[in-house]
Formats: C-alpha cells, structure tokens, sequence
C-alpha cells in the first residue's frame, strides 16, 4: 500500500480521536494481526473486526501499524494491528468514514468509485434545470 495512503489514514483516526474522543477501526482479518492470544471467532475472520480506541487509551500508530494493549473481556491482549490491514476509519459521532479497499477487491455491498460517480451524475442529470442566460432583445 502506498505510504500516504497508510498516512492519511493514520491521519483520519487522530483527527476522530481529537473532534470525538475516539475512532473505529474495521481490521481486515490476516496472519500478521495479532490480538494477542485471542483467537478470531468464525465471523470476524469472514468479515474482520472492529477495534474502539478513545483517547485515554495507551497505543501507539508508527509506520507499521497501532500497537496497542486491548482489553477483551476481562483479558488484556498485546495487539499488533498492521496499517495495510486497516480497511477503515470511522465515528457514528461524527457521522464520518474513511475506507481503503485493497487493490482489486470487491466487498458486497460496497460500490466501486465508477459506480457511485455513474449513479451521481445519472441522479444530477435528473434534477438539473435548464436556464438561458442570453438576453431577449425587446420588439
């Protein structure tokens, strides 16, 4: 992955952490996350897991990823969550979310940025009125 994608999305979750006080993070499931022992339950491996960092958590996102102590029932877990892993960013609070798909992926339910530009302009063409701005000369 591009490094100022990893950037801005590191970029994205401090900036929820600051307007909101935290951010939600979608971890797509692979071999190099690590949430400690805790293993990933049937559903999480088919479609990821979302971690809640607040701002009064100790971790830290260096160029790698979050490295952070997470807290699973009663059980804290070192977790290693790679930035590359990372499909989202996000806050209910503030109404936002920032996703990077990997290259080449399709998720159901997800449109591609052609199909969405496709289906604003179809919607836009619809709505736009026309207006003639050249002057009628008077008779």
């Amino acid at each position: 992955m591009d490094d100022r994608l990893k950037k801005l999305k590191r970029h994205v979750f401090y900036e929820l952490l600051d307007i909101v006080g935290r951010a939600f993070v979608l971890v797509r499931p692979s071999e190099n996350v690590v949430l400690g022992k805790r293993p990933l339950t049937p559903e999480e491996k088919e479609n990821g897991i979302v971690l809640v960092f607040n701002s009064g958590m100790n971790f830290q996102w260096d160029d790698y990823g979050i490295t952070a102590t997470l807290v699973f029932g009663n059980s804290p877990q070192k977790c290693v969550i790679p930035a590359d892993q990372i499909e989202a960013v996000y806050s209910p609070e503030a109404n936002a979310q920032f996703i990077v798909l990997p290259s080449g992926a399709a998720k159901p339910g997800v449109k591609s940025m052609g199909q969405v530009k496709t289906e604003a302009s179809s919607a836009i063409a619809g709505k736009v009125i026309k207006v003639d701005f050249t002057k009628k000369q008077k008779t």
